[in-house]
């Protein structure tokens, strides 16, 4: 009974990390129909930038308190990922927005490939060890136990979606983006400046995939140009899972697919008498996604319009 209380305290952090990055998917999709494959290079981008800042900071205030730098941190690391999804979205996708739906694919492939290069350079290509700013006592919950960082991470989450799921339903930037989804061009007749409405919904974005990327990094204390590729596909796997363009489904894909992963990698050995281990843990995502794409092709919640934004 500890091993699977522990199994599921393990994938709903991983999966509350998934549904951060999902979200930034499904917003995107849900307004101009794109697949940004650069997102989940944000990330990287965002836990890199969070620990070259905390290097800094202790460096400059070694008194400073860890939970102050690591919030710090993740502040200019938002920062930092806005300004470079609004980049993004301006000089590589909004030239594309007429164009056939394979080049703004292939363009955002080539960009995923020349953040994680640029990345490469400037941060080099060794991994790095990420330091652990909370305190690590481990805190017992029936015979299992979670991290304070493991807390940290669920409580930003929920905080995090509460507020998305606030702006996106109570204010106007929330009903100038839903509008813009079900038609720009009657939206721009309204008023509403699509253009605008799109750069926010890239900055919006990028600061959630900085989020998990500040997650990522705390949760498994390392860094490094490559790490947001496979976060970022299974994301992806999961903004797919609980139906492209609808927030709620990408949350619910995002922890679907944490739970399914942490369990399967606490059973598999046994389900299969040790022909796989945890190492193949990868593989259920997009399993998954091909049980779930053949029996509900549109997702576990489905596409909503109205939850385009």
């Amino acid at each position: 009974m500890e091993v699977l209380l522990q199994q599921i305290i393990n994938g709903l952090v991983l999966g509350s990390m998934y549904a951060l990055v999902a979200l930034g998917y499904t917003m995107v999709y849900g307004i101009i129909g794109l697949i940004n494959f650069a997102h989940g290079d944000v990330l990287m981008v965002g836990a890199l930038t969070s620990w070259t800042i905390i290097g800094i900071m202790r460096d400059a205030s070694p008194g400073m308190p860890g939970w102050m730098v690591l919030i710090m941190a993740t502040v200019i690391a938002m920062v930092v990922c806005a300004a470079l999804n609004y980049t993004i979205e301006k000089l590589a996708y909004r030239p594309l927005r007429s164009a056939a739906r394979l080049a703004p694919l292939i363009t955002a492939i080539g960009m995923s490939l020349l953040l994680q290069t640029f990345a490469m350079i400037i941060w080099k290509p060794n991994p790095k060890s990420y330091p652990n700013l909370l305190s690590t006592d481990p805190v017992a919950i029936g015979g299992a136990v979670i991290s304070v960082t493991q807390i940290t991470i669920l409580a930003t989450t929920v905080i995090t979606l509460a507020f998305l799921m606030w702006l996106v339903n109570r204010t106007n930037l929330g009903r100038a983006m839903r509008a813009t989804a079900e038609n720009p061009r009657v939206a721009a007749l309204m008023g509403i400046k699509p253009d605008t409405v799109i750069s926010a919904t890239f900055i919006i974005g990028a600061m959630l995939a900085a989020i998990a990327g500040v997650m990522w990094a705390s949760n498994y204390g390392s860094v490094q140009h490559a790490m947001g590729f496979m976060p970022g596909l299974k994301a992806f796997v999961a903004a797919v899972m609980g139906g492209i363009g609808n927030l709620a489904g990408a949350v619910v894909g995002g922890v679907a697919l944490g739970l399914i992963e942490s369990l399967g990698a606490g059973y598999l050995g046994k389900l299969t008498g040790g022909v796989l281990g945890s190492q193949y843990t990868d593989i259920f995502a997009f399993i998954v996604l091909a049980i779930v794409l053949t029996l509900r092709p549109s997702g576990l919640l489905g596409e909503r319009v109205a939850d385009r934004a």
